[in-house]
């Protein structure tokens, strides 16, 4: 599937900042399940851009202001192609107790996502979690699908209810919350159970035009999902907000830890602390480009 991806920022300052530095995480990465096609940024005020990769691998765009503004605007335009990634069929049939085994003694490069952090911090809810932890019998694919399935079914998704600050304990005592959410509540039970996974940042298309009534939640603004690692390096995606493994529908922007090392956009600015903030995210399915030359 081909997508056009448009992120949109805006900052308005009640009164003019003096200077202001943004970092952004919103270029979409190549990599089996996607590839980029193109990718555009606009900035207003006009200024140069720099970029660079970060640890995690994520694309990172920067700039600063060092001119009086009462406006700051961030444009990312795109076009993504996803496509169906390698069949991990056969990996997902692995007993939870081999995978365990198999997975500690993979390269150091996964530590850093089966360890505490600011926000997927497991020793705070060990305690508190309500469901049985995996058995070692069961396939991981049965493991992380029921978790999946269980995260789904026991909190709504209610915006406004959270913030990215709510703590975990919080979530699991309202059992409310939005993607971001589900995604750090299902990192901290993964590695509590000793199974590596890392937090994704990204979009959903709203609605498959092909299969009415085919919404998904959580699609007015940017995504967040999780990706579990596998025996034999591999790397699977699911959906907690939506019950599913990610797809054709999701597009993969960047992944890090936690949200912390993938929001959107961070930065810092000098001036008086009133602003208004405005996001608005499309993702739109394109038509093959024979089809549309042939309805054109």
């Amino acid at each position: 599937m081909r997508f056009k991806v448009t992120h949109t920022t805006r900052y308005r300052y009640k009164t003019p900042a003096s200077e202001s530095y943004a970092e952004l995480r919103v270029w979409p990465q190549n990599g089996p399940t996607q590839k980029i096609l193109s990718h555009k940024l606009e900035i207003t005020p006009n200024v140069p851009v720099d970029h660079y990769t970060d640890y995690f691998g994520n694309k990172v765009e920067y700039f600063s202001i060092p001119f009086r503004h009462n406006e700051l605007s961030v444009n990312a335009v795109g076009e993504v192609e996803t496509r169906e990634g390698p069949d991990l069929s056969r990996v997902l049939e692995t007993p939870i107790g081999d995978a365990r085994q198999i997975l500690a003694s993979q390269p150091i490069g996964i530590f850093d996502f089966i360890q505490n952090t600011e926000l997927v911090s497991f020793y705070r809810i060990k305690d508190k979690v309500d469901r049985p932890n995996f058995r070692d019998a069961e396939s991981i694919g049965e493991a992380v699908h029921g978790l999946n399935t269980w995260i789904y079914e026991n909190f709504a998704y209610s915006p406004g209810s959270t913030d990215i600050g709510t703590p975990l304990p919080t979530v699991l005592e309202t059992r409310q919350g939005v993607c971001q959410d589900f995604a750090h509540l299902m990192l901290a039970i993964l590695r509590m159970q000793g199974i590596p996974a890392r937090y994704v940042s990204g979009y959903i298309e709203p609605y498959d035009p092909t299969q009415p009534g085919a919404e998904m939640t959580g699609a007015a603004a940017s995504h967040a999902w999780v990706e579990v690692y596998l025996p034999g390096g591999h790397w699977y995606g699911l959906d907690p907000t939506n019950n599913q493994a990610a797809g054709l529908r999701h597009v993969r922007v960047a992944c890090g830890r936690d949200y912390n090392d993938v929001a959107p956009m961070r930065g810092a600015y000098k001036g008086a602390q009133d602003q208004r903030l405005q996001v608005i995210v499309t993702l739109k399915r394109r038509r093959p480009k024979k089809l549309a030359e042939a309805k054109g």
